[in-house]
């Protein structure tokens, strides 16, 4: 059973160890300092930084992290993301990894995901739907979980090689990839790529 807590600078020894995982760190691409990692997650735990950080647990276990925001407190970032698709007022975005070596390929990745969007539907009651830039090597990010579907987009976040900072959405680069989005009704999965659009949105979540 996967639960949440929010992450505590305590923890921070901990978050250091995943992202320093290659498989984490192809991802992420964060310093792994103490001095890095409480500058650029401290502000959200003291309640300055908009985005949410958590913590999820497996029967117990710390596992992995999800953020997640609103786009509309990223103005910026949102006026991005509206230029490739239509955002409805109060949609949210997520970003995750499985820190735990042992736990990569084992199914967890669309477990995290499924859980994170419906504790969104739980916890935001007005947020009516959840949009994830994504790389296209890692284009199910919720369709793989069954909550979403994946239209035209561009990677953002933390695309592969990318420089990671603070939480929060980052700057979309320039390379035209997929876009994840799962809305409170009619989760049918789909996928497009630039103007085509094909069918078999499932991706492999695990290799996070």
């Amino acid at each position: 059973m996967i639960t949440w807590r929010r992450l505590a600078e305590d923890d921070f020894p901990l978050l250091i160890s995943w992202l320093e995982q290659p498989h984490v760190a192809r991802w992420w691409n964060h310093e792994t300092s103490i001095e890095a990692v409480r500058r650029d997650f401290g502000p959200a735990l003291r309640g300055e930084e908009p985005s949410e950080e958590l913590i999820a647990h497996l029967d117990g276990t710390p596992f992995g992290l999800v953020q997640r925001c609103r786009l509309a407190d990223y103005p910026e970032y949102l006026a991005e993301v509206a230029a490739l698709i239509e955002v409805p007022s109060g949609a949210m975005t997520i970003d995750y990894l499985i820190g735990e070596p042992q736990l990569v390929g084992r199914g967890l990745g669309p477990q995290l995901i499924r859980s994170a969007v419906r504790a969104i539907w739980d916890e935001c009651p007005d947020a009516p739907g959840v949009l994830v830039p994504v790389s296209a090597a890692k284009p199910g990010v919720l369709a793989g979980s069954g909550e979403g579907r994946t239209a035209a987009g561009r990677r953002g976040r933390n695309g592969a090689g990318q420089p990671r900072r603070r939480p929060g959405p980052l700057p979309l680069p320039d390379r035209p990839d997929l876009m994840s989005r799962a809305g409170r009704a009619g989760r049918s999965r789909q996928r497009q790529h630039a103007q085509a659009e094909h069918q078999d949105a499932q991706g492999e979540m695990d290799r996070r």
